[in-house]
Parts: structure tokens; C-alpha cells; sequence
């Protein structure tokens, strides 16, 4: 197999670190460019040229999901393999839908991870364990799982913007960065697709959060 060319795409500089590291050590993959945010990836993947694409869904600025949509219009050769903390099915089936090529939690061991790459990179499809245990459940047994997809902080974030708060006075209140409070609220906009403050207030009272 000739050398791989990749790229690692991840809002988070430790993991960013940890994959590039692991992924130096194989003789037949080569790390040719890092981004932060899917934006700064499109921006970069002319210059170095990524045959495949090592990406997280959750980021600021461009996720996952967009990014991966643009690369398949603008680069289709790319193989984009992505990564993130979710496993229901609609969430996957939101991946695949994007255009990427394969999909995997992020405690995926190395191993798993080198031959995710080398699947993609061939022009197949990969899925870890879990995920293809997901897709394959009976739908009724998914749908009970999957009812609220929210963590527990982003059910309280969605409370606040469904009462009008801004990211400014949440982050204030919650004492976090202005900017995790606009992570959180694109992956909640991500994980129910819904984008008005209309469609989100209404999930709010659905679900008993107002």
C-alpha cells in the first residue's frame, strides 16, 4: 500500500496531539496538515492535498457535518472519516447522509482507528462495533433511546435560549466561556435539526424543559 496522506481535523488541541502522535508511527501514513474547525480544513486542503480526511463531528466555527458536505462537492476523492462522542441512529444516519465514509466514537483503540483509515482510504466504508450495533437494532429499541438526545448541561443551555437569554449572560450565569455556550448550541441545533429559536423553544416545552 502506497503512503496515505492525512489530515486530522479537532477543536481540541490534546486530542489533536494524541492522533497525530499515534498516527507519526505508522510507516505507511503520513499526517500532512491539522485544522482546528471544519472552515480552517476546506481552507487548507488544497495546499497539502489529504486523501483522507480524520475529522470530529462537534466543532466551532464549521462541524463536522458541514465541512464534510463542502469536501464532498469540492473535493470528491477525499475520504472523510469521522469521529464523535454519539452513537443513535439518527445521528449516524446524519453523518453518513453528509457525505463521510465511515464513523466512529472516539474511544475507538488505535488499532481500530489505522484500520478505519486504511478501510476509507480503499474506497469502503467503515463502522466501529458499536455504531453497526446501532444501525442494526431494532428501530423501536432506537427511538426509545434516542427520545432526548441532549446531555443533561445541554438540555440547561436550551432552556436558557428558549427564554431569549444570549450566549453572553448563559455563560455568565453558568460560568463557563461565551464560547462553550456556542458549541453547545450548535450541537444541540445539530442533534435535534432544528435551527430557528421557534422550532427550539417548542422542543423545550415538548420535552418539559419550560
Amino acid at each position: 500500500m502506497s503512503i496515505i496522506k492525512v489530515m486530522i481535523v479537532d477543536d481540541h488541541q490534546v486530542v489533536l496531539d494524541g492522533f497525530v502522535a499515534r498516527l507519526e508511527l505508522e510507516h505507511d501514513i503520513d499526517v500532512v496538515a491539522t485544522a482546528s474547525n471544519g472552515m480552517e480544513a476546506i481552507q487548507t486542503l488544497k495546499q497539502f492535498q489529504p486523501e483522507v480526511v480524520l475529522m470530529d463531528v462537534s466543532m466551532p466555527i464549521m462541524n463536522g457535518l458541514e465541512a464534510a458536505e463542502q469536501i464532498k462537492q469540492l473535493y470528491p476523492n477525499i475520504k472523510v472519516l469521522m469521529l464523535t462522542m454519539h452513537d443513535n441512529r439518527e445521528y449516524i444516519m446524519k453523518v453518513m447522509q453528509s457525505g463521510a465514509m465511515g464513523y466512529m466514537l472516539k474511544d475507538i483503540s488505535s488499532d481500530k482507528l489505522i484500520q478505519a483509515i486504511k478501510t476509507v482510504y480503499q474506497g469502503s466504508t467503515y463502522f466501529c462495533e458499536s455504531v453497526t450495533h446501532t444501525l442494526f437494532m431494532p428501530a423501536v429499541v432506537t427511538a426509545e433511546k434516542t427520545v432526548n438526545p441532549l446531555s443533561r448541561r445541554e438540555e440547561t443551555i436550551l432552556t436558557f435560549v428558549a427564554k431569549g437569554e444570549s450566549s453572553k449572560k448563559i455563560a455568565k450565569i453558568l460560568n463557563i466561556s461565551d464560547r462553550t455556550v456556542e458549541t453547545h448550541r450548535q450541537n444541540i441545533k445539530h442533534k435535534l435539526d432544528l435551527y430557528s429559536i421557534a422550532e427550539l423553544t417548542k422542543y423545550a416545552v415538548d420535552h418539559g424543559l419550560l
